[in-house]
């Protein structure tokens, strides 16, 4: 009984250590990123739930959503943050009397000078609050406009700007594979424009609010119809797929809790540098066969909630062909992983090939788009 009270002494001990070691920088931090032009930075530093520390990233003049740390460590003065969703971080030493953090901020390779100060509540910038999100019954557009790209623009986009709903350098194809959650693989029939004609789309929709990517979807299968005169129907074919299913050891991505009903961050930093924050499995299996693979990507997982990831790879030459880009030869030096293999080490899943029964989208009926 004596040794067991010694030994839950030591745990105490070592416990109140461990706290004591964290509270120095417990708290807000806040400085200015200088980019051609200052961005008001805020570092939210809290206890994590079992033990260590979480923390959230804030760039408040661009965005009122934070950025979860997927790692956080205090060792000595030296405070180190993972942040995929810029694929970087912060690195920097707490000063003696605790008041500041100097270090850098490391973007996709690239790193700038970064000093935190403490905050109190005299100082503390406001945290921007997140908009209010769009009520179901409003995900409809109240106007919007159709049209043509920029002949040979690379690339596509689909994003929202305050309100606005926008789409740039995107065919019928890509309207209805993201609107319709499939692959293009699914679409059957339908003039060949589908994929030629490339538009960009800007839309207002009737409700205030921030849509979320369901409501997105949405408003664009509303515009496909109103505008386009879309009219199909749907059968079952078999056709080759790509399974995502939890890998031996359970997922290694980061939990992200801090913002269920917005907007997935899912924006190529390049061929193979996929960082993700605020997604889904799903989200990420649509990304992958909206632009990278070349049949449908299914979401076999079964697991729940919205994560923050880095997925880096080097691609081959069958991938990113819908964003009509030509992969070239991986260079001798390249050291990371192909896909699959990049799948499994850096996400705990695996992307395995498979044939399935699968929804296909029969065109009956498509026109180009009517005068705005």
């Amino acid at each position: 009984m004596k040794r067991m009270l010694q030994c839950a002494v030591v745990l105490i001990a070592v416990w109140v250590a461990a706290v004591h070691a964290q509270a120095p920088i417990i708290g807000n931090w806040q400085g200015t990123l200088d980019v051609g032009q200052q961005l008001r930075i805020v570092v939210v530093v809290a206890s994590a739930d079992g033990g260590g520390l979480r923390a959230t990233f804030y760039s408040i003049d661009q965005s009122a959503q934070g950025m979860p740390a997927s790692a956080v460590t205090l060792q000595g003065n030296t405070l180190r943050l993972s942040l995929p969703a810029v694929n970087g971080g912060i690195e920097g030493t707490l000063n003696a009397d605790r008041t500041s953090i100097s270090g850098t901020f490391t973007q996709s390779g690239k790193s700038l000078p970064l000093t935190l100060s403490r905050a109190n509540p005299e100082t503390a910038w406001a945290l921007p609050q997140p908009p209010k999100p769009m009520t179901d019954a409003e995900a409809v557009f109240d106007v919007a406009t159709i049209k043509p790209s920029i002949p040979d623009r690379p690339g596509k986009l689909f994003t929202v700007k305050g309100r606005q709903v926008l789409t740039i350098n995107t065919s019928v194809n890509d309207l209805m594979t993201m609107a319709y959650e499939v692959h293009a693989r699914q679409i059957i029939g339908g003039p060949s424009w589908l994929e030629s004609d490339k538009y960009d789309i800007t839309g207002q929709p009737v409700g205030q609010g921030l849509p979320s990517l369901p409501q997105m979807r949405a408003m664009i299968r509303q515009l496909m119809t109103d505008r386009f005169k879309l009219t199909f129907h749907r059968e079952k074919r078999e056709l080759s797929a790509y399974a995502i299913t939890v890998a031996p050891g359970g997922p290694k991505m980061t939990k992200n809790d801090a913002n269920p009903n917005g907007l997935p961050n899912l924006l190529f930093r390049g061929l193979g540098n996929l960082p993700g924050s605020n997604a889904t499995v799903a989200d990420l299996a649509s990304v992958m066969q909206t632009a990278v693979l070349d049949r449908p990507v299914i979401d076999k997982t079964g697991l729940p909630g919205r994560y923050d990831f880095t997925l880096l790879w080097t691609p081959d030459e069958t991938q990113f062909t819908q964003m009509g880009v030509r992969v070239p030869p991986p260079s001798a030096d390249a050291t990371a992983p192909g896909l699959f293999t990049a799948f499994q080490e850096q996400l705990g899943l695996k992307l395995e090939s498979t044939k399935a029964p699968v929804d296909v989208i029969v065109i009956d009926r498509i026109d180009r788009p009517s005068e705005n």
